[in-house]
């Protein structure tokens, strides 16, 4: 037996890394999960990689009517949700003097705005007792330069599960954050290329890299405290912050 045996997931920005290594151990432990990405390629080498559990649909969490569409899909298909992840997002460098208005909204329309509507339109599927996941990043309680406006939306991805978990609590429903620190993923690849190298931005970011426990995380990792705060072995624990950072923040 598995535990999620029964359960119904979604998982957003599931194509590749954490989200993917999630969608993964979902299925594993007997989740059906639906998986979410922008990029129908990747997205149908997830659902693939991932089995015969998974329910890929393309879709772009910034964009409320590619919501719709999928909540419509999901209540055509399960009719309800145990578990909400909440992992698409993005980050993009940039010190203050050089913020454009371009980065500005794609950071804070995938990273904030996505994550607000993907659970409010989940909200009528949810059942009672139901997990949401929210990943926030230790890049929120630290001050690496160039990373303002990806940890901004960070820091209030935090700060909304307190508030969800406050809001939700009469349904039964837990809200906590997964705070990743650095972990070995495309996404993180493509982040710390954009550093430039050799002034204190890049030396900031590299700082970060070896982290107490001397290395990066693995997704899979991340994956495990998903699990935890999706099961019936945190289901005492709402409003919290989880961090999977090798002690980055901490020591």
């Amino acid at each position: 037996m598995g535990q999620l045996d029964n359960k119904t997931a979604l998982v957003t920005g599931a194509s590749t890394g954490i989200g993917l290594a999630v969608a993964h151990r979902f299925a594993a432990e007997g989740a059906t999960v639906y998986l979410t990405g922008r990029r129908t390629a990747e997205l149908e080498a997830a659902v693939e990689l991932v089995g015969s559990r998974a329910i890929g649909i393309q879709s772009d969490v910034s964009r409320l009517d590619d919501l719709d569409r999928l909540f419509a899909e999901i209540t055509e298909r399960s009719g309800r949700l145990d578990i909400v992840v909440a992992n698409a997002g993005v980050g993009d460098f940039g010190p203050l003097g050089e913020i454009t208005e371009e980065e500005y909204d794609r950071t804070t329309s995938i990273n904030l705005k996505g994550t607000v509507f993907t659970v409010q339109k989940a909200l009528p599927l949810l059942t009672a007792g139901a997990s949401v996941i929210l990943l926030s990043s230790s890049a929120a309680l630290r001050g690496v330069p160039g990373l303002g406006i990806y940890a901004a939306t960070k820091a209030a991805v935090r700060s909304l599960a307190r508030t969800w978990a406050a809001e939700l609590a009469d349904r039964g429903i837990r809200v906590n954050a997964l705070t990743p620190g650095p972990v070995a993923t495309p996404g993180g690849e493509e982040l710390r290329a954009a550093f430039p190298q050799g002034d204190q931005a890049a030396t900031a970011a590299e700082s970060a890299a070896p982290t107490p426990l001397g290395r990066a995380g693995r997704p899979e990792e991340v994956a495990a405290t998903a699990l935890y705060l999706a099961g019936e072995q945190s289901s005492f624990t709402t409003g919290a912050e989880l961090l999977v950072d090798g002690g980055a923040t901490q020591l």
